[in-house]
Order: structure tokens, then sequence, then C-alpha cells
């Protein structure tokens, strides 16, 4: 794909969605990062409706810390890998009370030392709460970033890096966001629905699928 035809693409997609930002529901850069923990291998929906549960009544570290790994159970037990995601929040609630006066670090490092935090969450995070030009990769956009053709990769790593170079930086801040989206609503595994595509005409993908198909 070539630079022209890539600019074209973020275009469209801004055009369509000038100021997206993440399906997770939070109000603080410690909510999403919680958030963003638990929606590992879990929908944005199901996040939100344990979240809409649990940040009424605990929202911080000390508070969740508070509830204990049985106590933050009882919230987010509804989605997946719940008992594994539980003991990560409340070690990574003691770790930020400990090293950082409770407060979410904006720094790579320091994040991706929290448990449950890999390069993806501190990507999200960085993105999303402190406006970093980072490109969060996961299942959708590594999809929409090789079916397109826009970004081909082997692996997450390497999409990554195609995307950090292919993309201007005037779209870096929200190509993530719209690249999710696409995947989640548009683009998506089993039958994309390219009839209703906006960059139909753009893609390189060969085996594009129609109403009618």
């Amino acid at each position: 794909m070539n630079k022209d035809k890539r600019r074209q693409i973020l275009e469209r997609l801004r055009a369509e969605n000038p100021h997206p930002t993440t399906e997770l529901n939070y109000s603080s850069p410690f909510e999403l990062l919680i958030a963003v923990i638990l929606s590992a291998q879990a929908t944005d929906v199901g996040v939100n409706k344990a979240t809409d549960r649990l940040y009424p009544v605990a929202n911080t570290p000390e508070a969740i810390l508070a509830l204990g790994v049985d106590g933050l159970k009882h919230y987010i037990k509804t989605i997946g890998l719940f008992n594994a995601k539980a003991e990560n929040v409340i070690k990574t609630c003691a770790i930020l009370l400990e090293r950082h006066q409770g407060q979410v670090p904006e720094n790579r490092e320091a994040l991706e030392a929290l448990p449950g935090v890999g390069r993806k969450t501190a990507n999200v995070v960085l993105n999303t709460a402190f406006g970093w030009p980072t490109i969060a990769v996961d299942t959708h956009i590594f999809r929409v970033a090789n079916r397109t053709r826009f970004a081909p990769g082997k692996n997450v790593d390497e999409v990554e890096r195609q995307l950090l170079k292919w993309v201007p930086a005037e779209f870096k801040q929200d190509v993530h966001h719209w690249f999710i989206l696409h995947g989640r609503y548009t683009c998506v595994a089993r039958k994309p629905r390219c009839g209703s595509c906006v960059i139909e005409d753009l893609c390189e993908f060969k085996d594009k699928v129609y109403p009618n198909d």
C-alpha cells in the first residue's frame, strides 16, 4: 500500500469520527488503568458492566485495596479470568500507593512494572489518559492492519512498528481508536461488512464480502 492511499484511509476515518475515544467507561487515569487490565480477553461491554458496579463503591487504589481480593472478585466475577485479574489489580493498587503516591505514572517503564500491565495496556493508558501518540495493537487493530494491507505484520509488535512508521504525526493520537472501532463494527473477523465500509475502495483485501455474497 502506498503513502497516498494510507493517508486517504486515515482522512476518511477521521472525517467519519473526528474525536474517537475508548468505549471503556472511566473518569480518571486510575479507573482507565483498572478497566484496561480487566479488559484482557473480555469485551468492553462486559468490563463496563462490572466497573459500573465497582467504581461507585471503590475507584481509588486505597478503596480497591481495602476490598481485598475476595471483595474485588464479587464485583468482577462476570469477567473472564477474574481470579487472576483480581490478584493483579490488588497488587497494582498496592504498588501505586507504595511507589507512586496513589497516582498512575505517566511513564511506560513504571506502567509495565505493574502486575497485569503489558505493552498494549501501557500504550492505551499513555494514549487515552495522557495524550501520548502511542498505538496499542489488539486483535481488532492487528486484523485491520493486515487485512487492509495498511501495516501488515506477523505479530502485534511488528504491526505496531509498521503503524508507527507509516502513520503521519497528525493521526497518531487517534489511529488506534479508529482501527479498533473499524475492526469491532465494520471489518469484523468472520464476515467483514465491506458493503458499508468507508475505505472499501482503498482497502487491498482480496476477498471482500458484500451483502448479496
